[in-house]
């Protein structure tokens, strides 16, 4: 009777093991799976290309992702909006831009010396399902040398 005893504890433990394994794995999966980012990588745009978009007006959604400084202290390119990158990921999922087709041509430009902030913007956007996503090759320096339209900036 006690040898029947332990060996069903055995069992129990044996299996509650096997759940908790397959539990733990299933959890580990779900995580993985949402935290894996797009392998894909933007493509870039020329500031002549978009500038060319946007005359023959073109669909194209312009997204501004230069520090709050230089954005502040400057214009911005005509129909842009802006957002800090460090709250681009959630920003994408309320409107207007949770709202936007997925196929829609979205263009990313920063500052920076190498277009890292708007590369990382467009990362961002490839991976919320995006299919059409581009660098503004240059950023904001490239389009003011082409003379692209700008704006100012909306008051606070």
């Amino acid at each position: 009777m006690r040898r029947k005893g332990l060996l069903i504890a055995l069992l129990v433990t044996i299996l509650s093991t096997a759940l908790w394994v397959r539990q733990v794995a299933s959890i580990s999966a779900t995580i993985s799976a949402a935290g894996q980012k797009s392998t894909a990588t933007p493509d870039f745009i020329s500031a002549e290309q978009l500038k060319s978009k946007l005359a023959s007006n073109q669909a194209v959604t312009i997204i501004d992702v230069r520090d709050t400084p230089t954005y502040l202290s400057s214009g911005k390119i005509k129909g842009a909006l802006y957002f800090k990158l460090r709250k681009l990921s959630y920003r994408i999922t309320m409107p207007p831009l949770k709202d936007l087709p997925r196929d829609r041509e979205v263009v990313t430009y920063c500052a920076c010396p190498h277009d890292e902030a708007s590369i990382r913007a467009a990362q961002m956007f490839l991976d919320a399902g995006f299919k059409r996503v581009r660098v503004l090759q240059g950023g904001w320096t490239e389009w003011r040398k082409v003379n692209g339209q700008t704006e100012p900036r909306p008051k606070a």
